[in-house]
């Protein structure tokens, strides 16, 4: 089971961005023609080739970047807590973005929430000094004394922080698509994705599902969470997929109780 997985560098992240971005009416036609027409291609791996990185993909990609670099990359609906002013965004740079808590009588430190580049380092080159930081609330929240006594944390735990900082982030070149064709027919496999998301859209992960060339074996049709439609889902003769509605990359966060019961019901084997 996979959320907003990126897969394949060739359509995944960057590549389906400006689709993405043009069909949430975020940005002009005149700047997806701009890149279709020029043959305009950028990767979020690194170290992949950007042999068509000419003046006129470069002026334009800048100008696509300008336009969504306020904008929260993993979900471009949703507002960017908790820096929607600049007294709250000027807070929460150098020192005012550590925070303390007292745990077993010693105070602790903590990196309060995250920078959109932090989350997906192939995205950093969108965001300037002033980009937004999502989640120092629910930071704040975590190291309180009477949450981590709720939660049955000992004290001598770390302070809790949004990811790790001690694993070095490498990406793959061959990405992760090589492993469902080795996994096909032999293990169940679900592939969902927020549809809101920019850092790696539902966009680019269907075109590399369409890519597989695998049959499909249930057609694509809403699934419901009380009457509402929640997404749509697709069988695959070795792949299932699902999207959901109105939320981004962090899906289960944002659309809790629809992601709950598609997950039960798929580990289970049945209908939703």
């Amino acid at each position: 089971m996979v959320g907003n997985g990126c897969t394949d560098w060739e359509v995944d992240t960057n590549p389906a961005l400006p689709e993405t971005l043009f069909n949430f009416n975020i940005i002009p036609r005149t700047l997806l023609d701009a890149m279709n027409n020029n043959n305009c291609k950028f990767y979020g791996d690194p170290t992949y080739p950007h042999e068509r990185a000419t003046p006129i993909c470069l002026k334009t990609w800048t100008a696509i970047q300008v336009l969504m670099s306020k904008l929260n990359i993993y979900d471009l609906y949703r507002r960017t807590y908790p820096t929607a002013t600049l007294a709250k965004q000027e807070s929460l740079k150098g020192e005012g973005r550590i925070g303390k808590t007292t745990i077993g009588g010693v105070e602790k430190t903590y990196r309060k929430g995250m920078k959109m580049s932090e989350y997906t380092p192939w995205m950093k080159h969108f965001y300037g000094e002033d980009e937004v930081i999502l989640g120092d609330y629910f930071t704040d929240y975590m190291n309180r004394a009477d949450v981590r006594a709720a939660f049955n944390i000992p004290t001598d735990v770390q302070p809790w922080e949004q990811c790790t900082r001690s694993i070095g982030y490498h990406e793959l070149d061959e990405c992760s698509l090589w492993i469902y064709t080795i996994l096909q027919h032999q293990t169940r496999i679900l592939k969902y994705s927020g549809d809101t998301d920019g850092a790696v859209p539902t966009y680019g992960t269907k075109e590399w599902i369409k890519g597989l060339n695998w049959p499909v074996l249930e057609e694509w049709r809403p699934w419901f969470t009380e009457g509402q439609v929640s997404g749509y889902y697709e069988k695959y003769d070795g792949l299932e997929f699902v999207t959901v509605k109105g939320v981004g990359h962090m899906a289960p966060q944002w659309a809790r109780q629809p992601v709950q019961d598609m997950i039960l019901a798929w580990v289970h084997n049945e209908s939703f």
